[in-house]
This record gives structure tokens, sequence and C-alpha cells, in this order.
């Protein structure tokens, strides 16, 4: 008696085990899937400079359904503030350990001090509109507020201070950067 007790109770410890195992297993992938999920659309950009813009043009929309919203929308407003939160964050984690370092290397110190000051900015508004309440009627103001400084920000980088970069690298450095950023984009998707 007291072996099939032990038998069975081994069987259901195995079980228990290999359920653990698969459930883990079943998580990392997940995860993994949607972290390759969230940094598709930069890989599939390509070059660098062009999965940045496109990184821009994703956030931008977001900010478009943001000033769609009116004051009653205070979980929609919210919802979307956290997306437009994560995608920015993302995309300055890439810029930062990756795009303003080689700019530093490439000796555009100073632009890159400078939009490295602008993220700070960025961060400030992600906190002021992330305490407002939602429905207040400052709320949205602030937000093309933002929306006006992000916009100059991402003109610059688009217009001036990426092809200038870009032109000084060679293609290997090119292809270097675009494979270290997207494995940046990956530590944070």
């Amino acid at each position: 008696m007291a072996t099939t007790q032990q038998a069975s109770s081994g069987n259901v410890g195995r079980t228990v085990a290999i359920g653990a195992a698969t459930g883990v297993a079943a998580g990392l992938l997940a995860n993994f899937l949607r972290k390759a999920a969230v940094q598709a659309p930069t890989v599939m950009a390509g070059r660098w400079d062009k999965a940045l813009a496109a990184e821009h043009a994703a956030a931008l929309k977001i900010f478009d359904l943001l000033e769609k919203t009116k004051d009653k929308d205070t979980a929609r407003r919210a919802f979307l503030l956290m997306q437009l939160k994560h995608a920015i964050s993302k995309h300055a984690f890439q810029e930062e350990n990756v795009v303003y370092a080689m700019m530093r290397d490439q000796g555009l110190t100073e632009a890159a001090d400078h939009l490295n000051h602008e993220h700070g900015n960025v961060k400030q508004y992600f906190f002021d509109l992330s305490e407002m309440p939602k429905d207040d009627p400052a709320w949205l103001p602030k937000l093309k507020e933002f929306r006006v400084l992000i916009e100059s920000h991402m003109r610059e980088e688009e217009q001036d201070l990426f092809p200038k970069l870009r032109d000084q690298l060679s293609e290997t450095q090119n292809k270097h950067i675009t494979a270290a950023m997207n494995k940046e984009g990956l530590k944070l998707a």
C-alpha cells in the first residue's frame, strides 16, 4: 500500500514539475515574441535613421489619438499616455545608448548633449501629464505644448543631425549602429 502511494505521489510531483517547466518556457517564449513584435517595425525599417524616423511617425500617431480625446475620456487618455511613454522611452533608450554616443565619437558632442538635454524635457512633460488629472482642462493644452517640443526635436534629428552622422559613417559603421540600436530596443520592447 505504501509503495502505491509513494509511486502515485512521485507521479504527481513529476507532473507538477513538468507543468511548471512548461509554464516557465511558455512565459519566456511569449515575452520574447512580444519583444520581437514591438521591435519588428524598427527592424523592418532598415537603416538606423529610417528606423528612428518610423518610430517618430508612430509616436505622432499616438499624439493624434490623444489630441482627439475629450476631458471625459480619462481612461483613454491614461492608456494612450502610457503607450506614448513606453514608445518614446524605448526610442530614447536607443538614441541615448547608441546614436548619441556615436555622435560624440564622431565629434558631434555639442549636438548630442543638446538632444540628450531635450530628452530630459520630454521626461518632465511625461511626469507633468501623468500627475495632472486627465480631465483637467489644462491637460490637452499641456499635451499640445509637449507635441511642439517633440516635433521640433524630431525635425532637427531627421533633417539635420542624423543625415550628418549617417554621412560621416562608413557603410560598415552604419550597419553596426543599426544592429546595436535594435539590440538596445529589444531590451525595453
